[in-house]
């Protein structure tokens, strides 16, 4: 009787010599590139999922997603909408039970879906087998990578281990972006409280110090984020 899922627990510490090795790292680097290029974790994300369906053998389609402890998940991208629609289908732990081992495990395949209690949905949409990846995990949810075929028993060994090297660079990329992100936001709202700071020393006759305090009480007594008052005093400022 076939087996109906495999979980791959190994975090392969012992790479191994692939026979087209110079074709691999020459493809593993031009895809780290483009991923290093991407400037949002949106972006990051939407590269890769196309990036993995040309390295990943035996891969036609490929989605990023959410999943929540509760069993909640969120596609975040997609190469097709039959990775939405395969993904909308599995909200349940009794129709996904593979999934539930991402959380003991950095990859999971599933072998085929005609065989496993919980592949109907992907069956009906004609995938066969799955793959799946960690990107990031916490104790509240996993970003997960999941590439797609539409035969069973798509992904063996080699598969996985180049998904394994692949994903490494997009987390690597995620975190960059995510970073670069938050500094670029940071900037942002810098600049927005700079304003606002700006508007109440003029309009309130007050030096830096005495408008920036004003501001801070203010928003705690409102019960408001900093960032978001600024933005109220500045639109304000705007609009007269």
């Amino acid at each position: 009787m076939p087996k109906r899922f495999v979980v791959a627990a190994s975090e392969f510490p012992d790479l191994p010599l692939f026979a087209a090795g110079f074709e691999l790292a020459e493809a593993l680097t031009v895809a780290a590139q483009q991923l290093h290029d991407t400037v949002t974790p949106h972006n990051t994300m939407r590269t890769a999922v196309r990036l993995a369906v040309h390295l990943l053998p035996g891969a036609d389609h490929a989605g990023i997603s959410v999943i929540e402890r509760t069993q909640h998940r969120r596609t975040v991208a997609w190469t097709d909408e039959v990775v939405r629609f395969a993904e909308s289908g599995h909200t349940g732990r009794e129709q996904a039970p593979y999934w539930e081992n991402l959380w003991s495990a950095p990859v999971v395949r599933l072998e085929d879906s005609d065989a496993d209690d919980g592949g109907a949905a992907l069956s009906e949409l004609g995938l066969r087998s799955a793959l799946s990846l960690r990107l990031r995990a916490d104790r509240r949810r996993l970003t997960v990578l999941t590439a797609y075929s539409r035969k069973p028993r798509a992904f063996d060994e080699v598969a996985t281990r180049v998904g394994r090297l692949f994903t490494a660079h997009v987390s690597l990329a995620l975190d960059s972006a995510t970073v670069r992100e938050q500094l670029t936001e940071a900037m942002r709202t810098r600049d927005l409280i700079g304003q606002a700071t700006g508007i109440l020393m003029e309009r309130m006759d007050m030096d830096a110090a005495e408008a920036f305090d004003s501001l801070v009480k203010a928003s705690q007594r409102e019960n408001i984020k900093l960032r978001d008052l600024a933005r109220r005093i500045v639109d304000a400022n705007n609009a007269t």
